[in-house]
């Protein structure tokens, strides 16, 4: 396997594989998180990580974990959407790196949201261990809290009550 070194960054496998780096070099490391359109196969989102990691790969950076949090639900819709699918990179790179991998998930159309964030400066590439990727759970179905009954006139048993008041032309309780 042959490697060659670009000038101040990685040396590269002749494969294209992930980058080695010489000892003592420094990067910056970003946490990107990003939300998918709730509707979309696993197998789309999984080609759509693998991409974004080839993205930083091709970029000389390091991607350093990529979680998969599952659905959940939004704080507030989000392009007609009230749930998506949450998935965080943590990585290795420089501003092109984080700008390229911007751009692309703008470009797809499954993404609705992202923000990234630069978590630390002056990293050594060579060091900085990869940790395993981690598939998280979504939120299920049910309510947070099952066996848990909410209190009376909150939330949607109190927005039924008033419907049931309204259908019946009573004005509704409030306790």
């Amino acid at each position: 396997m042959q490697t060659e070194t670009t000038a101040g960054g990685p040396a590269r496998a002749a494969s294209d594989g992930p980058p080695q780096f010489a000892p003592g070099t420094k990067l910056r490391e970003y946490e990107t998180i990003f939300l998918l359109r709730p509707d979309l196969p696993e197998d789309t989102v999984d080609k759509i990580i693998e991409r974004m990691r080839g993205i930083v790969h091709r970029d000389g950076g390091k991607v350093i974990k990529v979680e998969n949090w599952g659905k959940k639900k939004t704080s507030y819709e989000v392009k007609k959407n009230f749930r998506a699918i949450f998935i965080r990179f943590v990585y290795l790179g420089g501003t092109k790196a984080v700008a390229e991998f911007e751009r692309n998930l703008r470009m797809t159309d499954d993404v609705m949201k992202y923000q990234s964030v630069k978590i630390a400066e002056g990293v050594d590439a060579a060091t900085r261990a990869v940790e395993a990727d981690v598939k998280l759970p979504g939120d299920p179905e049910t309510p947070a809290h099952p066996g848990r009954e909410e209190p009376a006139g909150f939330g949607d048993s109190f927005r039924e009550r008033e419907r049931d008041a309204e259908d019946e032309g009573v004005p509704p309780e409030v306790e």
